[in-house]
């Protein structure tokens, strides 16, 4: 648990304690919530068995998206910094052997994306 330690006092990343009152009812027996990312609505949670995306629609937002994605199922992922021009950096997933990314969110500067590719890396490559 260092490695998520030392990620801890970053912006945008959630205590997993925090994430586990709202989100653990999303858990498989098991499972545990290692370290999460928050994109103004939108959360990054890495647990010791999956990625979950959480997604939060429309004004009020109480129309929530869950996606699960198995680490053993990102083929690869990329991350795109921020330039001077655009502010947001990005991250991209792909899932099995799809030519375009399953997946792409933008990250604002409250994130650091390469602390998400580490977290990523630990468990895709690992």
């Amino acid at each position: 648990m260092g490695f998520f330690s030392a990620l801890i006092g970053n912006a945008g990343v959630v205590q997993p304690a925090e994430l586990h009152s709202e989100y653990g009812v999303l858990l498989a027996n098991g499972e545990a919530i290692e370290i999460g990312f928050k994109l103004v609505r939108d959360v990054f949670i890495f647990t010791n068995k999956r990625l979950i995306l959480v997604e939060k629609q429309g004004i009020t937002g109480k129309k929530t998206d869950y996606l699960s994605i198995a680490y053993k199922s990102i083929s690869r992922f990329g991350i795109e910094t921020a330039g001077h021009l655009d502010l947001d950096a990005e991250l991209k997933i792909w899932v099995s052997s799809e030519a375009l990314p399953s997946i792409v969110r933008k990250f604002n500067s409250q994130v650091n994306i390469y602390d998400v590719q580490k977290v990523l890396a630990q468990h895709v490559l690992g």
